[in-house]
């Protein structure tokens, strides 16, 4: 199937091009950035080397509906999404942190919970947890934003004030805000019998220094959800959760004997597997929003994103 895994479009006056994992971000000028959603894979921070029908449509769509929900709470740099896989906004300074929120051990926590540690990312863990129990209140677990091809890293609140990546000033607001959005992204999760277990958020400075959301927000490549229904009955028994995340890619690929780490090789993904990822994606989509998802036209991926984008450009 026809998917987008790289762009090398000019648009009109286009001043400069950034290729990041999955979104590659043109700059443009009068301050705007354009960003296109790939159908790129991403895992363990290596892009995988085959695209997923559909993947960069269902991103951008969602974190499109998650910015516009959210809007009121936390302003945003989105301006308008010209295509399906394409979204328009300001030009921002990205803060060098992603503002992690956890509300339950899970994933990458309970990975270091399960090693002894007590402590992630300078925040007490209380002893005695369970895998995937919730917290008592959710915690801020930044990490660092790592440039392309290397991981990003866990990081304390103290040490980032310490090293001046974020100023005191700044670093409450991005607190405010992640509480804020994480708050209200639980109760969206709730509506549609899901919970909302963790995320990430990005963040950067407008020219006019406002403190905007950046980025994707609510999306499968950036939180995890579970069930709701049942929760409570697996926690209780020692079950895995039923979720909704990416989580199903990282756990082929470790049953593959993948992890990113070096030497390791890629393991070879079918046909019949990627398009068993696209589906799993659909379903994300359409559980996460409670609405059906609609397939654009993929005949031509570059031609229509490039049309699109010179009509919205040219009014």
């Amino acid at each position: 199937m026809n998917t987008i895994t790289s762009t090398n479009f000019n648009f009109p006056g286009q001043k400069a091009v950034y290729k990041g994992k999955v979104r590659d971000v043109y700059t443009l000028k009068n301050d705007r950035l354009l960003m296109i959603v790939s159908d790129r894979l991403s895992a363990f921070d290596v892009v995988m080397p085959k695209g997923i029908p559909y993947k960069g449509q269902i991103l951008n769509q969602l974190a499109t509906k998650m910015m516009k929900a959210t809007e009121d709470l936390v302003p945003n740099w989105l301006e308008a999404t010209p295509d399906p896989n394409v979204a328009v906004g300001q030009k921002c300074e990205p803060f060098k942190v992603e503002m992690v929120i956890r509300g339950y051990l899970a994933g990458h926590a309970a990975r270091e919970y399960a090693n002894g540690k007590r402590s992630l990312c300078g925040v007490a863990m209380p002893k005695g947890m369970k895998e995937n129990e919730a917290f008592e209140v959710p915690i801020i677990t930044p990490t660092t934003k790592a440039d392309f091809g290397e991981h990003d890293m866990d990081i304390s609140r103290e040490d980032i004030l310490k090293k001046g990546i974020v100023s005191e000033e700044d670093y409450n607001i991005l607190e405010t805000y992640t509480r804020q959005l994480f708050l209200r992204g639980s109760e969206l999760a709730k509506d549609n019998g899901l919970i909302l277990v963790d995320t990430k958020y990005e963040f950067g400075k407008t020219s006019e220094g406002e403190i905007v959301l950046i980025d994707e927000i609510h999306t499968p490549d950036s939180s995890r959800y579970f069930y709701a229904e049942g929760y409570l009955d697996r926690l209780t028994n020692g079950e895995p959760q039923k979720q909704l995340s990416k989580e199903f890619v990282r756990q082929w690929l470790i049953q593959n004997g993948f992890q990113g780490k070096e030497g390791q090789q890629i393991p070879e993904m079918s046909e019949q597997y990627i398009n068993s990822v696209s589906e799993r994606y659909i379903e994300l989509y359409e559980q996460i929003t409670g609405e059906p998802f609609i397939k654009a036209d993929i005949t031509n991926l570059e031609e229509r994103i490039e049309r699109n984008v010179f009509d919205y450009l040219n009014k």
